[in-house]
Parts: C-alpha cells; sequence; structure tokens
C-alpha cells in the first residue's frame, strides 16, 4: 500500500515592528523556510493561500488585532486596461524588454540605490548595501527571473540604460511580481504600473493565469494603487474573490479579525511530497 506523505515545513512567527503602510500600528508574520527539492511546490501552494516570498523565506501578514494587509491577484484572462493605462502602455513602448536569470549586475544595484534615495529613502530597505542587494536578487530555490527594460542608446553612448527592473518568480499558474524599481527620473511615465501592465502581457504569452502582485492594503496610499486594475481578486476569509468596490474593505482594528496562530498553521493546505511504501 502506498501513503502519499505531505510537505511539512516548520512556521513561525515575527517580533512586533512598526508597519510600513499603516501608522501607529505593528505588525507580525507568519513564516516558514523555502529551501529543498520541494521548494518550488511549496512556493507555487503557498502563495495560492497569500503567502509570499523573500529570498529563502515564505511570509503572510498575522498582525493582531488587524487584518488589513491583503493578497492580491489580476485575472489575466478578464483583465481590460483603462484609458489612462493604454496611454502608459503607449508611452513607454520605446522600452525594449529582456528577461534573463536571477544575477545581480552593478548597472541594476546603481538605479535601485538612485530608487530608494529618490522614493523610499526613510524606508526599510534604505540601508541596503551591494551584498545584501544581491542576495535580494540571488537568493531563490524557485523559477525566478530578472526582467529588465531599457531605454533606447543616446547620442553618446552606445549602451541602452535600464528604466525599470523586477524580480519576478515564476508560479505554475502565474507570475509573482516579488520586487520592482525604476529610473525615478521618469516618473512621468508611471513605469511601475508600466511593469505590471507588461507583465500581464507576459503571463497572457505565456498561458499563465495569474499575475501576483504582493499585498493590497485599504487605506494605505502606498498600496492603493493595486486596486485601480481590473479584474483584481483577493485572497480573504480563506478563498480568492474578486476586489469588488475598494471602499467595501476595510483597515478598522478588531480583536478577532485575526484567528490564533495554531489555528491559522492547522488550516494552511501544504503539497504533497512523496510516496511511502507498506
Amino acid at each position: 500500500m502506498r501513503h502519499t506523505l505531505p510537505i511539512a515545513p516548520q512556521f513561525y512567527v515575527t517580533a512586533p515592528q512598526p508597519c510600513p503602510y499603516l501608522e501607529g500600528r505593528m505588525e507580525r508574520k507568519l513564516f516558514t523556510a523555502l529551501q529543498g527539492e520541494q521548494a518550488q511546490r511549496l512556493n507555487d501552494t503557498l502563495s495560492k493561500q497569500g503567502f509570499r516570498r523573500s529570498q529563502n523565506v515564505l511570509y503572510r501578514p498575522s498582525c493582531a488585532e488587524c487584518s488589513a494587509c491583503i493578497s492580491a491577484r489580476i485575472r489575466v484572462a478578464d483583465f481590460t486596461p483603462s484609458r489612462t493605462q493604454k496611454r502608459i502602455m503607449k508611452a513607454a513602448s520605446h522600452l525594449r524588454r529582456n528577461a534573463t536569470s536571477p544575477w545581480a549586475t552593478e548597472d541594476q544595484f546603481t538605479l535601485f540605490r538612485r530608487y530608494l534615495d529618490a522614493r523610499h529613502a526613510d524606508g526599510g530597505m534604505a540601508d541596503m548595501d551591494v551584498f545584501e542587494f544581491a542576495a535580494m536578487i540571488e537568493e531563490t530555490p524557485i523559477k525566478s527571473r530578472v526582467i529588465e527594460y531599457t531605454r533606447p542608446a543616446g547620442p553618446d553612448s552606445a549602451d541602452r540604460s535600464l528604466a525599470v527592473v523586477a524580480l519576478t518568480d515564476v508560479f505554475d499558474d502565474g507570475l509573482s511580481m516579488v520586487y520592482s524599481f525604476y529610473d525615478p527620473d521618469l516618473t512621468h511615465l508611471s513605469l511601475g504600473t508600466f511593469a505590471i501592465l507588461d507583465h500581464i502581457a507576459i503571463a497572457r504569452e505565456a498561458g499563465l493565469p495569474y499575475v501576483y502582485l504582493g499585498y493590497w492594503v485599504p487605506g494605505s496610499r502606498k498600496m492603493g494603487y493595486k486596486a485601480g486594475f481590473s479584474a483584481v481578486e483577493i485572497y480573504k476569509g480563506g478563498q480568492w474573490q474578486p476586489l469588488g468596490d475598494p471602499d467595501d474593505h476595510s483597515a478598522e482594528l478588531h480583536p478577532l479579525s485575526v484567528d490564533p496562530i495554531a489555528e491559522q498553521v492547522a488550516r494552511i493546505a501544504l503539497p504533497e511530497a512523496r510516496t511511502r511504501r507498506e
């Protein structure tokens, strides 16, 4: 007789620290290590349950009394760009896409530092050095790509310069935008939105049904832009559902909004790992 055994990772909880999205709140994460030969399957399975990857760790918000962070993804087949989004795609049509292996370069780090200094000088990543940047890009146990977008060469240079860089994971059902950054001198091109729109195009070309956007946070100006895309789904109440009207979702605190950690872990579905004979 054969029995299929599930992968049984250990889950942990981080210590509370200031929330980067909602002022005056504390964040806490439920996380597990992502490693070994089953890493890709574990990542695919947990990502469908609201988890995100950071290097070799999978995490999901688990804040006391707060459930504002909601995993979001776009249904590629149902996505229709708005008039503004069509203009963004047209304005950035001169950019060339190049998908490469997850390998950090000096040009990427230079652009990354310029982006942080201009947009997130007081953020949690502001002090990242070149070694930490390389780890963010290269330490991935799953199928990942760095997608670069470059501008045409100028009159004084034969090289194309970087405009946008996206670290992207490839799931069995979609693409996940782990982190992206862009030239702060090109804010008029709305390159953050452009990168998402082009990932939708990539997913459509590859026959993948979803583009995962990370967390949407009602009440947060930093994360509110994600509700501006059509065909957005959110992971709420243990299932994916249409976003609907963003105003229907609240960031209010409630003592019963988050289940105890033990109950959360018990409900996590794990992939089946191997077969045992008896």
